[in-house]
């Protein structure tokens, strides 16, 4: 005997079918559409339509002003939602694209509202990339990602991110002190990569190239064990080569 819920599924599907083709009705109207018009557009009889958008409604995927219906701040968030989900894929696909280039792991990291925010990273189970033992946020003066970053930041916002997040060795190469860290960030000619070695992690180096995107400060960087040392500065040339290509589709990440 065939399950009786089988029988409703078409129904189910077809009413979301139906209500998908009222909210692209809506949205494509930027002032709203009376249900009339909208039922037109997706092809509805007026009772089933008028079903729909009261349900649409009362979810917040529609809203309804002065007799013609609107998207609603829910479907805004799914719109949002998948926006966001497409911007995350395209940054996934360029680092891995990037990561082959340049035949090491590749980092996308920014500065948001105080703090090293780590984008994305891509690796190969041949070429790992560095493990954040400690947390890169609090550890910014320590590697390369977060030396960049901050050479991009006026003085006072630095100095507010040593104060939240001081200074300290957290190996034998790593500098030690506010004093040491500005010393060297005057030192920085602007533009350059940003390179470390082992001041982070023993047995790491890694390169941080500065990209500025609006008012935001942003980088790509990459890392290598230390027995590659040598090629560090051809991968890192490599990556700025492709940096350009590269820098529109980062520039999405900003809004994440």
């Amino acid at each position: 005997m065939t399950p009786v819920h089988n029988a409703a599924v078409p129904t189910l599907i077809g009413s979301v079918q139906r209500a998908l083709r009222l909210l692209e009705a809506a949205g494509s109207h930027s002032e709203g559409a009376p249900a009339k018009q909208l039922a037109r557009e997706a092809g509805l009889p007026l009772p089933t339509a008028y079903h729909l958008l009261r349900t649409l409604t009362h979810e917040g995927y529609l809203r309804r002003e002065s007799g013609v219906f609107l998207l609603g701040d829910a479907a805004g968030r799914l719109a949002d939602g998948g926006m966001q989900q497409k911007r995350r894929s395209m940054i996934v696909d360029s680092l891995a694209r990037f990561r082959d280039v340049v035949g090491a792991p590749v980092y996308f990291a920014v500065y948001r509202e105080g703090e090293i925010e780590l984008v994305g990273v891509s690796d190969t189970p041949a070429q790992r990339a560095c493990e954040e033992w400690a947390d890169f946020r609090e550890t910014a003066h320590a590697h390369a990602i977060g030396q960049c970053l901050l050479g991009q930041l006026d003085e006072k916002s630095r100095r507010d991110h040593y104060d939240r997040h001081p200074v300290r060795a957290i190996t034998p190469f790593t500098v030690r002190d506010m004093r040491a860290m500005e010393t060297r960030i005057a030192s920085m000619e602007r533009s350059q990569p940003v390179t470390e070695r082992q001041e982070y992690a023993l047995g790491i180096v890694c390169a941080a190239i500065p990209i500025t995107v609006g008012d935001i400060a942003a980088t790509v960087a990459i890392s290598l064990p230390l027995h590659q040392e040598a090629k560090l500065l051809y991968a890192v040339d490599r990556l700025r080569s492709e940096v350009g290509a590269l820098l529109s589709t980062l520039s999405f990440s900003i809004s994440i």
